[in-house]
């Protein structure tokens, strides 16, 4: 009898026993050792290696962009300008009859208005490179190092052609930025973008080469590395760098249809902003070449439409009256194909080959009119500071 109560006490702890342990293994499963789950591992994390470490891959593929960021980002400054406009606040104020009763008072007031843009050192002589539009009419200059110094800064000279400025500051002991060869770019190069957006703060976005030689319509010389890097307002005059943290351009506008990046942005390549920086470091400004002329695109429609044979070049749509080429007797029609013994193959050419040319020499404009090539000797002028409409800037 004694043998049997405890078997039945036994056999009842061990129903209870095993009820429990199937309710907290189904509910609540984390209260047990991992021993006592059926048909699971224990599982180890993977850990991250450190930057240093994870900055190229097993397969030696670049895996961080650390070490270009880091030649790179002190180089490039943030600009703040102002400048003061009177601007008028009562909708009557120029009316005479207003005037002679209230007088000056209502008239225009004063006011100062901020700008905010970026640019690259390019000179331990404190020589830097942005873009025109971030410094144009501004009456007060400031630029942000990277290393929290701060500078008044003065304009050396401006190109309007190019939307390209430079700006000195008197710090010493300035970082530069090491230029590459933008020439050898290639589409799908990964580029950094790095500047101020917004003015938050300098700020690195990352993307590939979209497309390279893109003409816009914004500058008369235009030559643009298109990229997907975000470049925001701010953004202006900062670098383009490729992943070596060189300069490969300078970011310069973005096509947006709600004020922010969209995946579409333009820098001047580094060649091009090079060639502006010591004109104007040596002249205060940029001369060119200008023979009067103006042209347009030879496309393959115009060339159908007009029954040329297949050729390069620009199609001449206009002469200045007594300019250059109209001494020259260049007439509107002509298929302009080289400019001084160099050959032109489109409207991009053309415009960056007359502006080569040295003012007061001659040079040779070979034509081809009624299916005829024809060489004319031509006078070179200097390029007009003021501009012309995109198609009329030869």
């Amino acid at each position: 009898m004694m043998l049997y109560r405890l078997w039945l006490i036994f056999a009842q702890t061990a129903t209870v026993c095993l009820g429990v342990l199937f309710v907290v293994t189904t509910l609540r499963p984390d209260l047990l050792p991992e021993k006592f789950l059926p048909g699971r591992q224990a599982v180890v994390a993977q850990r991250a290696l450190p930057v240093a470490v994870a900055a190229r891959s097993t397969d030696g593929r670049l895996a961080s962009f650390n070490e270009a960021v880091g030649n790179a980002m002190p180089a490039v400054v943030s600009i703040f300008t102002s400048k003061e406009i009177k601007q008028q606040w009562h909708p009557f104020a120029d009316d005479p009859m207003f005037r002679f009763f209230f007088g000056n008072q209502l008239g225009a007031q004063p006011q100062r208005i901020t700008g905010l843009g970026s640019g690259v050192i390019v000179n331990a002589e404190g020589y830097i490179l942005t873009n025109q539009h971030v410094v144009e009419a501004a009456d007060e200059i400031e630029v942000a190092l990277a290393d929290g110094r701060h500078s008044p800064a003065r304009v050396v000279g401006t190109d309007p052609d190019t939307d390209l400025a430079v700006l000195r500051i008197g710090l010493k002991d300035l970082p530069t930025i090491t230029f590459a060869q933008s020439d050898q770019a290639r589409v799908g190069d990964i580029v950094l973008a790095i500047g101020n957006p917004f003015g938050v703060g300098q700020t690195v976005t990352s993307g590939i080469v979209s497309a390279l030689g893109r003409h816009v319509g914004m500058n008369a010389f235009e030559n643009f590395i298109q990229t997907d890097a975000a470049i925001n307002p701010g953004n202006s005059g900062g670098a383009l760098v490729d992943s070596n943290g060189n300069l490969l351009g300078i970011n310069s506008a973005i096509y947006t249809r709600s004020g922010g990046s969209q995946g579409i942005g333009f820098a001047i390549p580094s060649s091009l902003a090079a060639q502006v920086l010591q004109e104007i470091i040596a002249h205060g400004a940029v001369t060119r070449g200008w023979v009067g002329i103006g042209v347009e695109e030879l496309t393959p429609e115009l060339v159908a439409s007009l029954k040329l044979p297949k050729i390069s070049g620009a199609l001449i749509t206009e002469v200045v009256n007594n300019g250059p080429a109209d001494r020259a007797n260049i007439k509107p029609g002509d298929i302009l194909i080289a400019v001084g013994g160099r050959p032109v193959s489109d409207y991009s050419t053309t415009l960056t080959s007359i502006a080569a040319l040295k003012p007061g020499t001659t040079t040779t404009l070979k034509v081809i009119r009624s299916g005829k090539e024809l060489d004319l000797q031509t006078d070179v002028g200097r390029r007009p500071r003021q501009q012309l409409a995109p198609e009329q800037d030869g």
